[in-house]
């Protein structure tokens, strides 16, 4: 597989760690992260703290035993694609979600240049209200 696979494998891999710190390792300074319009983080970071700040801390605060299962990782060499779905409960209404979801990331020798995520956003806001 390519640098770029590789990768983001290792960014899933360490997702399910909980190791926050790895799953920035390929993410840059300049690296554009957008959550989908009408997902509770929609908007677009830029950078591991802003990434870190504006996504996965308020997840960690906000959800109980949140995740994203990734089923199908595709190389499209300067693209790729994690398929997969979340599920949690979010802790102010103790209401749970399960929503499927797509990945995207383009790439430039193994470093993240852009993250685009596609999500059933319904879903994950249903449970927040």
């Amino acid at each position: 597989m390519s640098a770029n696979y590789d990768a983001i494998k290792a960014h899933y891999a360490a997702s399910d760690r909980k190791d926050v710190a790895g799953m920035m390792a390929p993410i840059t300074p300049e690296t554009r992260w957008t959550e989908m319009a009408g997902f509770p983080y929609a908007g677009t970071y830029v950078g591991a703290g802003a990434i870190v700040d504006g996504v996965f801390k308020r997840i960690g605060e906000e959800w109980i035993d949140y995740t994203f299962a990734l089923e199908r990782l595709i190389d499209g060499g300067a693209t790729i694609v994690g398929v997969g779905t979340y599920s949690g409960r979010y802790k102010q209404t103790g209401k749970s979600m399960t929503a499927r979801v797509v990945h995207v990331w383009d790439m430039n020798e193994g470093r993240v240049v852009r993250f685009e995520q596609f999500a059933d956003t319904s879903l994950v806001a249903d449970a927040t209200t």
